[in-house]
């Protein structure tokens, strides 16, 4: 008879240890980001809209760069034999038909060819300050937000710590430390998404700036050999 009481409160053991153990309460990465009242949204919503914007701007622009330094190795032989074999128009086809920075540099300068080599030169230099200009648009709104993102994070966080401290004021120091943990740990969200999008568009405008950098370069040679031949003799 003991015994069997014995062996049933062994199996009753396991059952009512795990009614005893406390469930761990657990929370979605949107619900956190969520739950910060009305400002907090706000402020993540604006910055869901920044790194969306950062991110189409970087693709959008490295697809563009990318296009715009794709040019043959050969493209400058070939104007040189046709500027040097007085078929102007076979260069120019040749330039239209390349539809680049650089060859439309060339292009620039070939209309000008009979010119004053320093007019050349102003023209060429002129219209590479367009591509350029083409080359870097929207490029400053990448690091426009690099630099906004983190603040306005840094913002929602401060608003959450001044309504927690409200919470404590009103409360005559009886507030919930539950409550004000959770409503701290909430306004610090804002400062984690605003550091994320401040990266992530920091990181994009600098990937940029290299790229454009190397397409600058590129324009910069080629006008530098379309010169030398025009001042080679004749």
């Amino acid at each position: 008879m003991l015994t069997t009481l014995l062996q049933e409160g062994a199996e009753n053991l396991p059952s009512l240890a795990a009614e005893e153990e406390p469930v761990e309460k657990t929370l979605s990465l949107f619900d956190l980001l969520m739950s910060g009242g009305i400002s907090g949204q706000i402020i993540i919503i604006v910055l869901f809209v920044l790194l969306f914007v950062a991110i189409y701007i970087y693709f959008e622009r490295l697809f563009a760069i990318k296009a715009a330094s794709g040019v043959d190795s050969n493209f400058m032989n070939q104007i040189k034999d046709h500027v040097a074999n007085g078929n102007i128009e076979a260069a120019k086809i040749l330039c239209a038909q390349q539809n680049s920075p650089v060859s439309r540099l060339t292009a620039k300068g070939i209309s000008r060819i009979g010119s004053p080599l320093e007019d050349i030169n102003t023209a060429i230099e002129n219209s590479g300050r367009l591509e350029v200009y083409r080359l870097e648009k929207n490029v400053s709104v990448l690091a426009t937000i690099a630099g906004a993102g983190p603040m306005i994070g840094f913002l929602g966080t401060v608003i959450g710590m001044v309504l927690a401290f409200h919470q404590l004021a009103t409360s005559s120091g009886q507030a919930e430390m539950g409550n004000l943990a959770e409503g701290i740990y909430t306004a610090m969200t804002t400062t984690v998404a605003g550091l994320i999008v401040g990266i992530v568009a920091y990181i994009g405008y600098n990937h940029l700036v290299v790229r454009t950098d190397k397409v600058v370069h590129q324009m910069e040679a080629t006008a530098v050999d379309f010169l030398d031949l025009l001042n080679e003799p004749a």
